[in-house]
């Protein structure tokens, strides 16, 4: 039972940077991989980054050195650092919990509300 609520998204122009958060209602929150993927207009959604329950990263090639994936399992919260934005980036951001996590959107049994991120030229 994984509840969760995000924020941070907005509009930015290129180059700019954002920072998502995904705040999570768990007793076991580190129990948990911990996932961001994206959906654009008549696109499917795709994934963006990964941590494991370990702390490992991985990301998708597109976001590779200018996004960044991290988590305080004090505040029970995932955050999604996003530097050097680019028009393309522009989508509805998801965050999502599961216990095998993964690139794939099966891996995750938990899915925040999704927040908007436009980015300008």
């Amino acid at each position: 039972q994984v509840q969760l609520v995000e924020s941070g998204g907005g509009l930015v122009q290129a180059g700019g940077s954002l920072r998502l958060s995904c705040a999570a209602s768990a007793r076991t929150f580190n129990s948990y991989a911990m996932g961001w993927f994206r959906q654009a207009p008549g696109k499917e959604r795709e994934f963006v980054a990964a941590m494991r329950k370990g702390g490992s990263t991985y990301y998708a090639d597109s976001v590779k050195g200018r996004f960044t994936i991290s988590r305080d399992n004090a505040k029970n919260t995932v955050y999604l650092q996003m530097n050097s934005l680019k028009p393309e980036d522009t989508a509805v951001y998801y965050c999502a919990a599961g216990v095998i996590g993964g690139m794939g959107l099966a891996g995750y049994d938990y899915w925040g509300q999704g927040t908007q991120v436009t980015v300008s030229t």
